[in-house]
């Protein structure tokens, strides 16, 4: 096993050690999600916190890093006797993005719990992170029924296993641990409320500590081992300080006045439920526990605020998480006077009071590390997503000549407020992600079915498996009540559920577009389509066509945030090469599905259906069009023309697209114009 990069040598990221330790020191705090760009030494950061952790007594021979004190008496390997046992390191157990449900939570033999009535179980990752830490890295990409499973099992503390009637129980208690590039898509905010605290961890800008970074960094890769050994004295150091912290904890003083901040803060900022005053007053008693005191201050509330309420702020999908600090001192000394009980003997709960504290590191310090950066912070390329490449204003008409700003273009307009949708979804049976938009084969869903399993068999039909085993009883030599099954006698069920799809929204944002009342209420609708897509946990591309190209706005992404953004900032004017759009989205589909063939693609193309510029555009239009119909692309036209004369060039183009065509109006989910259920067209997948 390599020798990971020493805890205590990774340059900065202050908060993002602060989070980690005071969950070493207290895993019900709930975990840390660590958001911030590739290159941050997030991974890093948590690989080296292993080390730390202090060896773990369990009992000898038991799968479950039972405590030799306190033996889990449901344990599938027990009934353990209370006594010795013996010593092992702390785990840190990875959970691959591509895991399955089984090697998640583990295995039941199907076949011994039929044929024997033995509860055959082989363990899964959760056993094996009980005591230890579950790390989870980019978790934003995890699939949601892995997530709810892991978050079930880290608020309870224990694993059930239920297949057909026969289940397995076994503690899950773990620190767990989530890294995430908010660039690739965001965690549902119901996800984001279960772990306890958040980190934004960014590559420091300061020269001086890049070089820093950069030289760790080689030094460690030039010899682990002796890299290693120059820091041991401030591992050791950070490691006696976790266990005094944890010895300490149970003695911290949680005082009325404290406690008071919590809540008010808490309401101050209007967080859903209970569960983050409950994080809040863990947090800061933990805080208080690692500093080496056994009364919360106002200096603990306000940290365990920093870190704990941001992702819990996030009020609607597009909302970026973050907390208002001159708020939030504000909150703190309002109600930081109360009863005179802060914990403290009635001290100032501004957080200014003067009073030093007892530790010279901190509650923030770090565990003696020395302010630094990220070994993996010089990757950092220094660009974001968010800040979004706009079409150059003045861009070069047919003539060449480039109009003068204003001429032929509109600043951006603010999209209107955003509605529901009506279900936009792809004909036919798809096998692609899971999501929430179109029918599809998945593990998870309705039983359609049974086939014979092919691999290891995860999801029994029980009815099938007896059909099959029956007609054989006597010639098998049944004598008892028992069944008798063979591996040929299992079948596995088949079940429907829903996939998540690519959405490609083609935008028409030429001149014909750029009333500005009516681009406002384009956009709206446009937004309110991503807010559906986040919801079914879609991709989505954005391809706008103005002037005499068309261009990939965004690529095709999990961050639905990226696409809203460029979406916000998209100007208008020019001509409509709406064949140039249709080409263009036809080269993004073509390459997406060489990526990812499994995930099948809804074409939204946004327009009037005008068509301008260049040699029979509208020809070339319709040429482009059928491009899609042939591919089996399903596709649905926003018809965006407004007022009492309507041309009904949208309706047109739907009809070479092979897809539908359906008005703003029609779009809204309460609207009773119209009522789009599934895009009609071909699809190469059509069931």
């Amino acid at each position: 096993m390599s020798t990971p990069f020493p805890f205590t040598a990774v340059v900065g990221q202050d908060d993002l050690r602060l989070a980690l330790l005071l969950n070493a020191v207290s895993p019900a705090v709930g975990g840390v999600l660590v958001r911030g760009e590739k290159g941050t030494a997030k991974s890093t950061a948590v690989r080296a916190l292993s080390a730390l952790m202090p060896e773990v007594d369990v009992v000898a021979g038991c799968r479950f890093s039972c405590a030799p004190a306190a033996p889990d008496p449901a344990c599938p390997d027990g009934p353990h006797e209370v006594g010795a046992g013996v010593q092992r390191p702390a785990r840190m157990v990875e959970l691959p993005v591509g895991a399955s449900e089984d090697r998640l939570v583990g295995a039941l033999d199907i076949e011994r719990a039929l044929a024997e009535g033995v509860k055959a179980f082989e363990p899964g990752l959760l056993a094996d992170a009980h005591r230890g830490i579950l790390y989870v890295d980019e978790v934003n990409l995890l699939h949601d029924h892995l997530v709810d499973l892991l978050l079930d099992a880290a608020a309870m503390g224990a694993s059930y296993v239920e297949r057909e009637g026969v289940s397995v129980r076994h503690a899950a208690r773990f620190l767990l641990v989530g890294t995430m590039n908010p660039e690739e898509g965001e965690l549902r905010p119901q996800l984001l409320d279960r772990f306890g605290l958040t980190v934004e961890v960014a590559a420091s800008r300061e020269p001086d500590q890049r070089v820093e970074v950069v030289r760790r960094r080689l030094a460690y890769d030039d010899d682990p081992d002796g890299f290693a050994g120059r820091w041991a004295d401030e591992e050791t150091s950070v490691r006696a300080r976790i266990v005094a912290a944890r010895k300490l904890l149970p003695s911290v003083v949680l005082g009325d006045g404290p406690l008071r901040q919590i809540a008010a803060t808490c309401a101050a900022f209007e967080v859903d439920g209970m569960r983050a005053d409950i994080v809040m007053a863990r947090t800061a008693t933990t805080l208080a526990a690692w500093a080496g005191r056994t009364e919360v201050l106002a200096e603990d509330v306000r940290q365990a605020a920093l870190l704990a309420l941001p992702h819990r702020r996030r009020r609607n999908p597009f909302d970026a998480p973050g907390l208002d600090e001159d708020k939030l001192d504000e909150t703190l000394e309002e109600f930081g006077g109360g009863d005179g009980s802060n914990g403290s003997g009635g001290s100032d709960d501004s957080g200014d009071s003067g009073d030093e504290d007892p530790d010279p590191d901190g509650p923030d310090g770090g565990g003696g590390q020395p302010p630094q950066e990220g070994p993996d912070g010089g990757n950092d390329d220094g660009s974001g997503e968010s800040s979004g490449e706009v079409p150059a204003q003045g861009e070069p008409s047919e003539s060449g000549q480039a109009p003068s700003p204003g001429a032929g273009e509109q600043a951006p307009v603010r999209a209107a407020e955003p509605f529901r949708t009506k279900v936009l979804s792809v004909p036919g049976l798809g096998e692609g992600a899971a999501g929430r938009r179109s029918r599809a084969r998945t593990e998870h869903g309705r039983t359609t079915g049974a086939r014979r399993p092919q691999g290891a068999l995860t999801k029994l039909h029980l009815a099938a498996t007896v059909q099959a085993a029956a007609p054989h009883q006597r010639a098998r030599g049944r004598s008892g009540p028992g069944l008798v099954v063979r591996r040929d006698d299992l079948r596995q069920a088949t079940r429907e559920g829903r996939e998540g799809n690519l959405v490609l929204f083609v935008v028409d944002a030429s001149g014909s577009m750029a009333a500005r009342q009516r681009m406002s209420a384009v956009k709206g609708a446009v937004l309110s389509l991503l807010l559906d897509a986040y919801q079914r946990r879609d991709k989505v591309g954005l391809v706008t066509f103005r002037g005499s190209t068309g261009e990939v706005a965004l690529p095709p992404t999990s961050s639905v945030d990226a696409a809203a953004v460029r979406l916000e900032s998209l100007p208008t004017g020019g001509r409509t090469p709406l064949a140039a759009g249709l080409l263009r989205a036809h080269d993004v589909l073509r390459v997406e599905r060489l990526r990812d063939p499994a995930r099948r693609a809804l074409m939204v193309v946004v327009t009037d259906g005008r068509a301008t510029g260049g040699p029979e555009p509208v020809n070339l239009a319709g040429r482009a069009a059928r491009l899609f119909a042939a591919d089996g692309v399903a596709s649905v036209v926003v018809d965006c023309e407004s007022g009492p004369v309507r041309l009904g060039l949208a309706g047109q183009l739907a009809g070479e697209l092979g897809g539908t065509a359906v008005t703003l109006d029609e779009l809204r989910a309460d609207s009773i114009a119209g009522l789009v259920r599934d895009v009609q067209g071909n699809s190469r997948r059509a069931a």
